[in-house]
């Protein structure tokens, strides 16, 4: 049981909130650059820094690109980083070989990094969506996306990834079973270090519509993905996956998007006290970048608040498009 307080006026909560210093003492959580983990997106071409109009500031970039955005992120302080292929509309198939194939866009800007940086830490996204023509995260037959077909992809899609040298594989799929038969084929094939980050609790949600932007999968998806991502509704079945995907040899979890799901985050943690991360996806991005632009909010300390607040909930780290922002103001002392 919590002790009791003294009445007031022996106990004036205001005591610890007169000046910064004291504030400072007594805070209850921090942000650090070791929490931030940076999303970037990659294109074929070189010498290519492509905006991405539904997110100011974000850019597709060519391999060479992504290499020097990598290096800034380690000048930054920045140490992890995880790698999104764009690809159009004419490079996608049904049978989504280009997943797993190793030179594409995705493994190429791995291997370049690891090269470049060798001390960031990268971690990848493993789905089929980049890859389909029907914009899904696995095989469509006969409209159904099926799960044991693809969960067979995605194994060689990560295995891939590891042999070009990711340190995190970012399973997003949400097919039942893939982390178990991923770290099987991880550890068949030699690669027992490479860790896995699962999308444990990812929703059928609205915020993504930037992301599939950004990624060219916009105008690929057909229907919906709500037979594979969580109802928005529910949270007691985001810990049975949690529960799952760590039974299977997931070495963190992930709850996507974050800030309308901070009491997800928070049960997770709580309840497992795994190492447990949020995504601070797209439209949470440009909302709030929108809202800036508008003059409407302060940009700063509406973004540092946020993440604050994944903190508070209990995540040991975010995946959010701020991270360099984030950085260069911590590096000026705010």
């Amino acid at each position: 049981m919590r002790p009791q307080q003294a009445a007031y006026p022996a106990t004036r909560l205001r005591r610890t909130r007169q000046s910064a210093g004291i504030r400072a003492l007594v805070r209850e959580n921090t942000l650090e650059l070791g929490d931030l983990i940076w999303p970037v997106f990659v294109r074929s071409g070189e010498g290519i820094e492509e905006p991405v109009a539904s997110m100011p500031g974000v850019f597709r970039r060519s391999v060479d690109k992504v290499v020097e955005a990598a290096r800034e992120a380690a000048d930054l302080g920045i140490g992890a980083m995880c790698i999104f292929p764009y690809t159009g509309i004419e490079d996608r198939t049904e049978d989504c070989a280009g997943a797993w194939d190793p030179e594409n866009n995705a493994n190429r800007a791995i291997r370049a990094i690891r090269e470049a940086v060798p001390e960031m830490v990268i971690m990848t996204d493993v789905a089929l969506d980049t890859y389909n023509i029907n914009g899904h995260d696995g095989f469509v037959e006969d409209g159904i996306i099926v799960n044991d077909r693809t969960v067979e992809a995605l194994v060689k899609m990560s295995l891939a990834q590891a042999e070009a040298g990711a340190n995190i594989i970012g399973p997003s799929d949400m097919m039942d079973g893939r982390v178990g038969a991923i770290r099987a084929g991880l550890e068949a094939a030699g690669h027992s270090d490479v860790m896995i980050m699962s999308y444990s609790a990812k929703y059928a949600s609205a915020f993504y519509g930037p992301f599939r932007d950004a990624v060219g999968a916009s105008g690929a998806l057909t229907g919906d993905k709500k037979t594979y991502q969580m109802d928005y509704a529910n949270s007691d079945e985001a810990l049975r996956l949690i529960e799952r995907d760590l039974r299977e040899g997931a070495d963190m979890v992930m709850v996507k998007p974050g800030l309308p799901y901070l009491d997800i985050c928070h049960r997770v943690k709580t309840t497992f006290g795994a190492p447990t991360f949020a995504y601070q996806v797209s439209g949470e991005y440009s909302m709030i970048k929108a809202a800036a632009q508008n003059g409407w909010i302060d940009e700063e300390r509406v973004m540092m608040e946020s993440l604050m607040g994944f903190k508070r909930a209990g995540c040991d780290g975010v995946l959010t498009y701020f991270a360099p922002q984030v950085a260069r103001l911590m590096a000026q002392g705010r």
